[in-house]
């Protein structure tokens, strides 16, 4: 039965910072399973104040918003709409395929993040570029994505192989959950390279994982012609435009799970369902931000991009998509 205005409670004031942020209906449901509401969702942000400005800080955000919670409808929001408070931090990004512009979130502060959640914000996905050059990522992304009929225990199995490239590479990468069955591992680069040439590395470094764990991996584009349980390794997230959700970011799911940073030395102990927002705060508290030194050290693509013109990888390899396909 669908709730009345009533029962959504009286809106609330939340201090984040220096900025006060006014919460309407914050006791409307969001999450089914435990009954978490608007306010546990907001109390959830705050509560990983670090970690999450970590993540977002300056990068053009997609929000994913459910105004209902989510068994309601999905919004893919990228404009910050109007009347938003002046001391929001925005940046305009061109999309060359529409001929237009948005002013998409930047956060810059704790305070940003609570009012997306006010603005029905669950799921935050940033660009993995900066405001300041958003042509130039700064962030290599991996994709641990698992097909319909792929275990856990595979997605487990391919991240020690992703571990063990990486450190051939002389890289540090930084796993966190999907928040779904999956794994993302991300890696600091220097913005020195555009999204093509980061998508190219992406490819190379993909196909050596193939080239290791064969019966585990798959690196083929179209989804019909892959093996239903395998782990595709999804390079295609490094092209522009194409965003994940952050580290502690909720998805929109009734278990509210969370796309929680973990140590490589806990992988093969972990159940992807075990974080949501009822038991990352503890774990945070506990742990702290295990990105908080993401930014220490950047790295340099040239061996991948050797890995990819010894391979002859075009720039457009696979890069035309099918909507569905994504």
């Amino acid at each position: 039965m669908a709730k009345g205005a009533g029962s959504a409670g009286e809106p609330i004031e939340l201090k984040v910072g220096e900025r006060t942020v006014r919460l309407s209906s914050p006791d409307r449901v969001y999450f089914t399973e435990r009954g978490e509401t608007k306010r546990d969702l907001a109390e959830y942000y705050l509560s990983v104040g670090d970690g999450i400005v970590r993540a977002l800080r300056d990068r053009p955000c997609m929000l994913h918003r459910f105004p209902k919670g989510v068994s309601g409808n999905k919004v893919h929001q990228k404009r910050v709409p109007a009347g938003a408070p002046d001391w929001l931090e925005t940046t305009e990004i061109y999309f060359p395929r529409y001929g237009r512009t948005a002013d998409e979130l930047c956060v810059t502060e704790l305070a940003s993040v609570i009012w997306a959640v006010q603005m029905s914000t669950v799921e935050f996905h940033p660009w993995n570029s900066r405001r300041t050059d958003p042509e130039s990522p700064d962030e290599w992304r991996i994709d641990l994505d698992p097909m319909p009929d792929c275990t856990f225990s595979r997605i487990q199995r391919v991240s020690h192989v992703v571990e063990e490239v990486l450190d051939e590479l002389g890289m540090r990468g930084f796993p966190k959950t999907s928040g779904g069955r999956g794994l993302h591992i991300y890696v600091r680069i220097e913005p020195e390279w555009g999204f093509p040439q980061v998508r190219r590395a992406a490819l190379a470094f993909a196909r050596e994982v193939e080239r290791r764990a064969p019966k585990d991996v798959t690196t083929t584009w179209w989804r019909k012609d892959r093996d239903p349980a395998a782990v595709f390794v999804d390079y295609n997230q490094n092209t522009r435009d194409h965003t994940m959700a952050s580290a502690y970011s909720v998805r929109g799911n009734q278990r509210a799970t969370v796309s929680t940073p973990i140590r490589w030395d806990e992988i093969d102990d972990i159940e992807p369902d075990d974080f949501t927002i009822a038991t990352v705060p503890a774990r945070f508290a506990e742990l702290g931000d295990l990105h908080a030194e993401i930014d220490d050290a950047a790295y340099r693509l040239d061996t991948l991009l050797e890995w990819a013109d010894r391979e002859d990888i075009g720039e457009d390899e696979d890069e035309t998509v099918d909507l569905d396909e994504r």
